[in-house]
């Protein structure tokens, strides 16, 4: 229960005048970094390192596997974190170990260098990306928290549409190294002062924070993991990125046989495009629905998307079936935090969530290598993508079961 129903009264969360929407410009910014340098920038250090040492991509593709899953370790405890430490202290290490990184591989010179550098960037990925983000709004936000967390993680899709272009051009002009030095830089030049000046005590009555006598986190993941509710979200969206990454990474590989490379890179556009609209058109609506039944039409949306693009060769047609593939990735990110938020104790919110994305990343880590050796194996992109297909349905039909009442104590 609150202590200060009273005090609660006078927060309106939807006023623009409220200090949470500061903090969303702040993840906002956050969001960029942490996507531009941490999950987009991968495929720019692949194609760097690749070009001036000469190393095998496997060796290379091999250190961003081990970023995902070291860092799924380190996000688990991101929650705990921000509950023991606050908000400041943890959105600054984030953005400390996210600049150190980026110096980190403009160094590498060595292939055990750049494993160091990945182990760097996983504890910078942790504190800039989804869980910091989730933890950090939920204290600031109750029933807005769905608009606020959407808003805030477009700055996830500005990372990549913006944040990567600018950083091949820096690339171009003044060479890897230095243009890795000089986003750093940014980084800490921008970040670092705008925490300090926006980001404080978040209001003592709203998010887990404010629930008395929280119980340890060991005990709370422990539960978690008999809990067929948590369970149920937690596997479903887990399946579901697992095909959304593994597509979306081989979608030119597929597309430029079939379309040539041009058109291929404007579907891929439309793709990123259209996660920004669906992003900001369910910000608007997305705390008053089904959230389980919202996730199971966005799964079967995406299914019906691939089925389109594996059977029909039409550019427009696939361009389109892109467009409607794109309209729920970004809302895929979104959701699992509004379920824990409306089934599961408010003291729980946190430690829940971190789990939650902790568990999904390590399963999507494999996503892409799972797609490439299928189509190895089967000498086509059908039977993976006929497999994403049948992860899709299976999920949309797990996410429907709730497994128990939601607990608000």
């Amino acid at each position: 229960m609150l202590d200060n129903p009273r005090h609660v009264a006078s927060i309106d969360e939807s006023s623009l005048r409220y200090e949470g929407w500061r903090i969303v410009a702040v993840c906002f910014l956050l969001a960029t970094f942490g996507w531009g340098l941490g999950f987009y920038g991968q495929s720019v250090y692949v194609a760097e390192l690749q070009r001036q040492h000469g190393w095998p991509a496997s060796l290379i593709s091999g250190g961003t596997t081990f970023f995902y899953l070291f860092g799924a370790l380190i996000v688990v405890f991101v929650g705990e974190a921000v509950r023991t430490l606050g908000p400041r202290i943890c959105l600054i290490a984030g953005t400390l170990a996210m600049a150190a990184a980026a110096v980190a591989i403009g160094a590498v010179r060595e292939p055990w260098q750049l494993y160091l550098a990945d182990a760097v960037l996983a504890f910078g990925w942790a504190g800039t990306s989804l869980a910091m983000i989730t933890n950090t709004l939920s204290l600031w936000f109750d029933h807005k928290r769905g608009m606020a967390i959407s808003l805030a993680l477009n700055g996830a899709s500005f990372g990549g549409i913006v944040g990567v272009p600018l950083l091949i051009t820096a690339i171009g002009q003044i060479g890897f190294s230095n243009a890795m030095y000089l986003t750093s830089a940014a980084m800490l030049v921008l970040m670092v002062p705008v925490i300090l000046i926006f980001v404080g005590r978040p209001p003592e009555s709203h998010g887990w924070h404010a629930a008395a006598k929280p119980q340890s986190s060991a005990q709370i993941r422990k539960d978690a993991m008999r809990d067929v509710g948590f369970l149920t979200v937690t596997i479903a969206f887990a399946l579901v990125l697992f095909a959304q990454v593994g597509f979306i990474v081989h979608l030119i590989s597929f597309l430029d046989p079939v379309i040539g490379r041009e058109r291929a890179a404007v579907a891929v556009a439309v793709l990123t495009a259209m996660a920004v609209v669906g992003r900001v058109l369910f910000s608007m609506v997305i705390d008053r629905l089904n959230q389980r039944l919202a996730a199971a039409l966005s799964f079967l949306s995406q299914a019906v998307a691939l089925s389109v693009i594996i059977n029909l060769h039409n550019d427009y047609v696939l361009i389109a079936a892109c467009a409607l593939f794109g309209f729920s990735v970004g809302n895929l990110i979104t959701m699992p935090s509004l379920i824990v938020q409306q089934e599961f104790d408010p003291r729980s919110f946190g430690v829940l969530i971190s789990l939650n994305v902790a568990i999904n990343q390590v399963t999507y880590a494999f996503g892409p290598g799972v797609v490439g050796l299928l189509r190895d194996l089967s000498g086509g992109y059908a039977l993976p993508f006929y497999v994403c297909i049948a992860l899709q349905v299976i999920a949309a039909a797990m996410i429907m079961v709730r497994g128990r009442p939601a607990t608000t104590a």
